[in-house]
């Protein structure tokens, strides 16, 4: 039986990966995509985390969260989160610090269970054993037939039963974007997702517009920081349509006001943004009590153990970008079958081997 095993070395390193063509959404437009591995040594293995965050971080992680875990016990990961957490209380415990935060956490998790010879849902607690997912893309710079090819290609390849596309740049458009959509899915359910571009009446008038073209959810109608105003969509969009949002949460005690405020249908959380493993998992507790679904943002490698151990969780997000990157990066990223992701139980931790020449040509400087 294990005994304290003392954490001997922490290490990071960013990849900058460009977009496989222009992507934007409602608010803002990008060509690239970081993402911040992190390895833990202990024990004579290695755990792996990321996050996507940008590459300032790596100094963060190496030179102060790296140095409040030297030692520590890794297989007590909340005791170092907790340490972490308050090695950075005079900078701010939200935006990057978070996702540095975010990225060792996870990296103990899969040490910690890697350390055990053991899946990380196991160790974690199986509730389920796979987790719907959603294709999730659709960026307002496709053009119709870009969209029509990527929606309908995880219908038919992936067997999706729930696409979701990007709104907002030219929201007069919008409706026309979200017909070609549901031309492409067939019978699969559209979620539409403006990244809070829209003020609350604009939102409503839209709610109403896309529930007659039979989409179910409307994700960040308005800026998750206007808990007001997702409540006021909520209360007035259409029967049997889902307001969600989230994903910007860095904290707990932000889900807590969002979900004592009634802002959302189904609360969203991002593992690389709220805490790793130990903020998820906490999150996901919050939600139990509130009886409020929870769905995963986005890294679908990374949230699937999550998602098979968490309560109430709906699905998660089979995001283009990242699924890409997942697969470019990571031996064991998840393929779906018949619209579900399922962890492997045959490799120990999150399952993910870093290829690492493949990502070398991806390496920034931390200052990029």
């Amino acid at each position: 039986m294990l005994s304290e095993v003392p954490i001997r070395s922490v290490r990071a390193q960013a990849y900058l990966v460009p977009t496989d063509r222009p992507e934007a959404d409602g608010t803002i437009a990008w060509n690239s995509t970081t993402l911040v591995l992190v390895e833990v040594e202990g024990g004579g293995r290695v755990g792996l985390g990321y996050t996507y965050a940008s590459a300032c971080i790596v100094g963060l992680i190496r030179d102060t969260l790296g140095a409040v875990i030297a030692g520590k016990d890794a297989l007590a990961p909340q005791a170092c989160f907790e340490a972490m957490r308050r090695a950075v209380r005079n900078l701010g415990r939200e935006g990057l610090a978070a996702t540095a935060i975010s990225a060792v956490d996870t990296a103990l998790h899969d040490l910690k269970a890697r350390l055990l010879e053991l899946p990380l849902v196991v160790v974690l607690g199986a509730r389920r054993t796979s987790i719907p997912i959603y294709g999730s893309g659709g960026f307002t710079t496709y053009s119709d037939g870009e969209l029509e090819q990527q929606l309908g290609g995880w219908v038919e390849n992936d067997g999706c039963a729930y696409v979701k596309m990007k709104i907002g740049s030219e929201p007069e458009r919008d409706p026309h974007r979200v017909a070609i959509a549901k031309r492409a899915i067939g019978k699969a359910t559209l979620f539409v997702d403006a990244n809070g571009a829209c003020g609350a009446t604009q939102a409503i008038r839209l709610a109403h517009v896309f529930a007659e073209q039979d989409v179910s959810w409307f994700e960040e109608p308005v800026s998750s920081d206007d808990l007001p105003g997702l409540a006021m969509v909520r209360q007035h969009a259409p029967d049997g349509m889902d307001v969600a949002a989230g994903e910007y949460a860095y904290t707990i005690d932000y889900v807590r006001t969002m979900l004592a405020a009634g802002a959302v249908d189904v609360q969203q959380a991002d593992a690389t943004r709220c805490g790793g493993v130990t903020g998820f998992l906490g999150i996901a507790s919050l939600c139990e009590a509130f009886h409020v679904d929870l769905s995963g943002h986005c890294a679908p490698a990374l949230h699937l153990a999550l998602a098979c151990a968490s309560p109430r969780m709906r699905h998660l997000e089979w995001f283009h970008d990242h699924v890409r990157i997942e697969r470019m990066f990571f031996d064991g990223a998840p393929q779906p079958r018949d619209g579900r992701i399922a962890p492997d139980l045959t490799a120990p931790g999150n399952g993910l081997v870093f290829k690492r020449a493949d990502a070398a040509a991806y390496a920034v400087s931390e200052a990029a």
